[in-house]
């Protein structure tokens, strides 16, 4: 029998993250995700009237193909995958993974070949179609969060499935004084960092592109940025674990980058291109359910309390020019229980330890 849950994660993801319409092509990416998943997408496709592609996807042999990986090979694949994105008007991505690490053993050579070619593939579903991506729970992830598989199965529902309308209510508002915002200061420890954000968009997330959601992004004025930010959850990128992240700025540009560990790899990612020592989105996580961090950055990004500082492209619907096949969402918890920290806008306290001062964003802070 199937999970009710699944049923009821199907018809959100159609009708509340993607809106389809009667007659829309969607593409229904799945990667290592039970059969149950795509039976219940598809038949919520179906009544909504749209019509289902499906692409299925194994962790394993994609990182035998990235390992392998050559221009010819990536430019066709290129050109393959953008000729059906362009026939889509809607598209998501389910992606499990019975280990996190699969892509650890692929070259950074290797990594950036791949993701140089599928850029435009990434571009033009990002820009174009109306698009949701989320993860789907194994014990690999429970092992992460520190949870039974049961417990985090749980905690996945109650996050997937929370209410959204009520949440952005405050995201809105939240989003509505950073419009009105100049100046962020950022205070820590290990962090003191500046910028602007005048004259970029606020947009809060709330259930459309990333499943769990909960946070407000913009982007810091491309060359305004300095000081240092010290990260203090752990992060996985491209296969790759890295602890304690530091960075140091000058004009915008990362001039200094530590971290305990992988230090030449996490350099070797900064150095991709040009853009990827630019900051390419500021954000503020609020989802009151995301408290701790898994080394899963769909999650990670939404813990209530945090922020993420971004190094890498920019998003084209809140752009401050900077570009780069890089996009990687690092996060600083600013909670008690993780050291503390605030956040200034043009000089007024607007977030302590976590917590929002204004009675009117005090629906965003964390239950603990």
């Amino acid at each position: 029998m199937t999970d009710p849950r699944i049923t009821q994660l199907a018809h959100a993801l159609i009708h509340h993250s993607c809106r389809l319409q009667p007659g829309e092509n969607i593409l229904l990416e799945l990667t290592d995700t039970p059969e149950e998943v795509g039976i219940e997408l598809i038949r919520a496709v179906r009544a909504a009237g749209g019509v289902p592609h499906i692409s299925l996807r194994r962790s394993r042999i994609t990182a035998e193909m990235f390992s392998g990986a050559t221009e010819p090979q990536y430019s066709l694949i290129a050109e393959l995958e953008l000729a059906q994105m362009q026939k889509m008007q809607a598209y998501i991505a389910v992606r499990g993974s019975d280990n996190s690490f699969e892509n650890s053993a692929v070259s950074a050579d290797a990594m950036r070949l791949t993701q140089h070619f599928m850029r435009p593939v990434h571009s033009h579903r990002v820009c174009h179609t109306k698009w949701c991506v989320l993860r789907w729970p194994s014990p690999s992830m429970a092992q992460a969060a520190g949870m039974s598989t049961q417990a985090f199965e749980d905690f996945y529902f109650r996050c997937c499935l929370a209410d959204y309308d009520e949440l952005k209510i405050g995201m809105d508002k939240l989003a509505k004084r950073m419009m009105r915002t100049d100046r962020v200061h950022i205070l820590g420890p290990g962090t003191d960092l500046s910028f602007s954000i005048k004259g970029l968009p606020a947009i809060p997330c709330a259930g459309e592109m990333n499943i769990p959601d909960g946070e407000v992004f913009t982007a810091p004025v491309r060359d305004s940025v300095f000081g240092t930010v010290s990260y203090t959850a752990p992060s996985l990128y491209q296969g790759i674990p890295f602890d304690g992240v530091k960075l140091r700025f000058e004009h915008g540009k990362i001039v200094e980058a530590h971290c305990n560990g992988n230090e030449d790899a996490l350099n070797k990612i900064l150095d991709s291109d040009e853009g990827a020592r630019y900051i390419g989105e500021f954000a503020l996580g609020v989802n009151p359910e995301v408290l701790f961090p898994m080394r899963d950055i769909l999650f990670d990004e939404k813990i209530a309390g945090s922020f993420h500082f971004t190094p890498g492209n920019a998003y084209e619907n809140c752009d401050n020019g900077n570009r780069s096949q890089v996009h990687w969402d690092l996060v600083c918890i600013q909670r008690l229980d993780y050291g503390g920290g605030e956040i200034y806008f043009d000089n007024e306290l607007i977030r302590k330890d976590g917590r929002f001062l204004d009675p009117d964003l005090a629906m965003l802070n964390p239950n603990s």
